[in-house]
């Protein structure tokens, strides 16, 4: 018959046991979550191991901010060309090429001086290249008896080229603005529209140009333009549809701000009473 063990015989079973588990974990050697680290790493007897070798962390890649550039007819004030603007003589002999391209003999007495006269008239049409939008603004009249309602000036004429075509484009320019430190002199604001429109442009760039110099200079309670004009590359050439009218329009301060001013704005620039 089996005989009971008892109490004493058992805490003897299980503390022999035990101290053969403890003999058998210390036998082995196994790494924690510690490892790796400059404080060393701990083995599973709490043990620490200082030899153990030190692993500098993989820096974390850092992602660039992507910053889309600026085409060069954004800019107000182009970055200087001299140093590889080609001679009067090189830009004549390119007009000369153009020409046999197109099948003509540049030689012939109708179009021997075209070239000069071409590279004369480039010189004029692309004259906002030369010309700083900003200094036109800087001169600034204070002495305007507290007037600080809205200054119009709409129905500018201006004449533009495409970019993409070289080819005109042209119509009118309107401009309002709230003064706050004084007015400018009324023709300065048409200047700044040529200063835009005579450089290869898009209608889209230049009105946008146009409201940001005003605002930078001026500093408005609010600027708005507008500019329509038609496309000679959408009227001579692709699609051909002639006496189409483009509208765009940039709005700052008071004027994006509140709906009404945009309205009063359009209703001014439309009555022509």
């Amino acid at each position: 018959m089996y005989a009971k063990p008892d109490s004493t015989t058992m805490t003897a079973r299980v503390a022999r046991a035990g101290d053969a588990m403890d003999a058998a974990l210390k036998s082995l050697s196994y790494p924690t979550a510690d490892a790796g680290l400059p404080e060393g790493v701990r083995d599973l007897n709490g043990m620490r191991n200082d030899n153990a070798p030190t692993l500098v962390p993989a820096p974390v890649p850092v992602r660039p901010v992507e910053v889309a550039p600026q085409p060069p007819s954004a800019q107000r004030v182009p970055n200087e060309i001299a140093l590889g603007r080609p001679s009067r003589e090189e830009a004549e002999a390119a007009v000369r090429t153009l020409l046999r391209w197109a099948g003509d003999d540049p030689t012939r007495e109708g179009l021997v001086d075209t070239p000069a006269r071409v590279v004369k008239a480039y010189d004029q049409l692309f004259g906002g290249y030369r010309q700083d939008a900003d200094a036109l603004l800087e001169r600034v009249f204070e002495e305007v008896e507290g007037y600080s309602d809205v200054v119009l000036v709409r129905d500018i004429p201006f004449y533009s080229h495409c970019e993409h075509h070289m080819v005109p484009f042209m119509g009118l320019a309107h401009i309002a603005y709230y003064p706050t430190k004084g007015v400018v002199g009324l023709s300065k604001l048409a200047r700044v529209v040529d200063t835009f429109a005579r450089r290869l442009q898009t209608q889209e760039t230049m009105t946008a140009q146009i409201a940001d110099v005003i605002e930078s200079i001026l500093k408005p309670r609010g600027v708005a333009v507008m500019v329509e004009a038609e496309h000679l590359c959408m009227a001579m050439r692709g699609v051909q549809k002639a006496g189409v009218s483009t509208i765009t329009t940039q709005f700052k301060g008071v004027f994006k701000t509140d709906p009404n001013e945009q309205v009063r704005f359009l209703t001014l620039v439309r009555n022509k009473g």
